[in-house]
């Protein structure tokens, strides 16, 4: 029987990192997310250009929701010529997502904020997991407001949506 590509994350809403947090994170890429028309009803699409240092990634993934924490979820490295082919298919409905990513490690545990271009006063924070009730421990400089792991207004597909962000 063939193994699903099960991703379990949670996610928070956190204060707005400090400068200095941001200036010391080792590991942070600029990313631009754009959600595509899926071929598939129940599914969302997208495709992702990562970038740091000067080189860029392409991914193309798609996510079937199980639960609010649990989706199945493919994602593929693409070439540059394959994500223009697929951004033909952009969700007009839609903003691009442009994001700055820091990868912070803490305790074992590697978190991922996500500093979107249109909010200054707070990001969001994820964890993936390898099991739904595995216990998390915080960094300490992080300002967590709420979890929203089971709030769809902060996925990023919702996020994406063509509505006032003071709506949010």
């Amino acid at each position: 029987m063939e193994q699903l590509p099960y991703e379990i994350e949670r996610k928070f809403l956190i204060q707005y990192p400090s400068k200095d947090f941001i200036s010391c994170a080792q590991n942070i890429s600029d990313i631009v997310q754009t959600y595509l028309v899926p071929e598939t009803s129940g599914v969302t699409e997208r495709v992702r250009k990562r970038s740091k240092n000067g080189n860029s990634v392409f991914t193309h993934t798609k996510k079937i929701p199980v639960n609010d924490m649990r989706r199945i979820e493919y994602e593929d490295e693409i070439d540059e010529k394959m994500y223009s082919e697929l951004l033909k298919r952009a969700d007009n409905q839609r903003n691009v997502i442009v994001k700055k990513r820091i990868c912070h490690s803490y305790k074992g545990q590697l978190f991922e904020i996500d500093l979107f271009s249109f909010w200054n006063d707070r990001a969001v924070m994820e964890i993936e997991l390898d099991d739904e009730n595995a216990a998390v421990e915080f960094p300490p400089d992080i300002k967590i407001i709420c979890e929203i792991t089971a709030d769809k207004r902060y996925t990023n597909a919702s996020l994406a949506k063509k509505i006032p962000m003071d709506k949010l």
